[in-house]
């Protein structure tokens, strides 16, 4: 089976956001100014609390990713002939390696155990993707598979929507952090510190909804698998009915529940599902329909080595290394210009390291 290479251009166009895309852009907002400007810097920062920004999209996109990137390994492993027992390992070990990984990132290696976080990104990543993926394993019915994510965020819906937390304050609104169930779960169940305090964003009860996101990825990936023969205006047609729904769905959703990323709220699930959707409809029409790929390349060259760049940036000073070699040229210029230089090469360093990676053909897979 062919590599979706629209695929990995998304996952790295996704991957650029926490790559240094935001400096980027404050940056320009210094310099020029001007309403869109301020609009997009305000975008490179997570919603406070309600709400939806670009830098919320980031995370359910890589897991959306994952997921349809699954549908696509699933088959060809089962092409190959692969058992059921060798696929689940694979299942495990990768979610074992998410969550140590997240772990790491989080500082596992200064065994400050006290003081240790130890909720992540990618341990959501990792726990979500596998409950989706023994999902897809053990349930043979597509249409119950297209079911699944709706009952799950319904389910959930109702619980964070009903259940205020025993230890809030009376008068709590129960979609806070204090109020909300999600987060005296974590307060409660999860060892070491919190992110927020009383609250993680990437905490326990959010798998839940987490596991919807996967499913969609999943779903849009046997989309992708083409297993009917249809043309490729079929596809991407097919592909842009379920992105439409999912974000009129979330649309409705909303106005009975609030779009929040932290608790990873039904409402936020479909929209920021829908979004991704979209996206890899765009980038697969161009890329493996139309066939506009040399545009694609720089996204693709991150893309194909993510967990690299998102853990390496908190192992390698690329900021450091772009001052030494373009600090004193950058410091000609007034401080606008000399941050904007700076920030463009912090991107620039990252990526060449990656394309060093690219050209070896070094990539971390799990």
């Amino acid at each position: 089976m062919k590599r979706l290479e629209s695929l990995d251009a998304l996952r790295g166009f996704d991957m650029l956001w926490i790559m240094g895309a935001p400096g980027i852009i404050e940056a320009l907002k210094q310099l020029w100014g001007g309403d869109l400007l301020v609009w997009a810097s305000h975008e490179m920062h997570h919603a406070e609390w309600h709400g939806l920004t670009i830098m919320d999209l980031v995370f359910p996109t890589f897991l959306f990713i994952a997921g349809c990137s699954f549908s696509l390994s699933l088959a060809k492993r089962r092409e190959n002939g692969e058992t059921n027992r060798r696929i689940y390992k694979h299942i495990w070990v990768r979610t074992c390696w998410m969550i140590l990984l997240g772990c790491v990132y989080n500082g596992l290696l200064a065994f400050d155990f006290d003081n240790m976080r130890y909720a992540s990104v990618l341990g959501r990543i990792g726990l979500a993707w596998m409950f989706a993926a023994l999902i897809v394993m053990h349930v043979s019915n597509r249409k119950i598979r297209l079911l699944l994510p709706l009952a799950i965020l319904l389910l959930y819906s109702l619980m964070i929507g009903t259940i205020l937390a025993p230890d809030a304050l009376p008068g709590t609104d129960i979609y806070s952090a204090r109020g909300s169930v999600v987060g005296w779960m974590d307060r409660m169940f999860l060892p070491g510190k919190l992110y927020g305090g009383d609250f993680d964003p990437e905490g326990l009860l959010g798998i839940i909804p987490a596991v919807s996101t996967a499913l969609l990825g999943m779903a849009t990936g046997e989309v992708l698998l083409n297993k009917k023969g249809y043309t490729g205006s079929l596809i991407c047609g097919t592909l842009a009915i379920y992105g439409s729904l999912l974000l009129s769905l979330g649309m409705i959703w909303s106005l009975f529940e609030p779009i929040n990323k932290s608790l990873w709220s039904g409402s936020f699930t479909l929209i920021s599902g829908g979004i991704a959707l979209v996206f890899l409809l765009l980038f697969y029409w161009l890329i493996d329909i139309r066939g506009y790929k040399k545009w694609a390349f720089f996204f693709r060259v991150i893309g194909v080595n993510s967990l690299i760049i998102y853990l390496g940036q908190c192992i390698i000073d690329f900021g450091g290394i772009a001052h030494y070699f373009i600090g004193g040229l950058a410091s000609l210029f007034e401080k606008e210009v000399f941050a904007l230089i700076l920030s463009l090469g912090y991107v620039s360093v990252c990526w060449l390291f990656l394309y060093f990676l690219y050209k070896q053909k070094v990539f971390l897979k799990i």
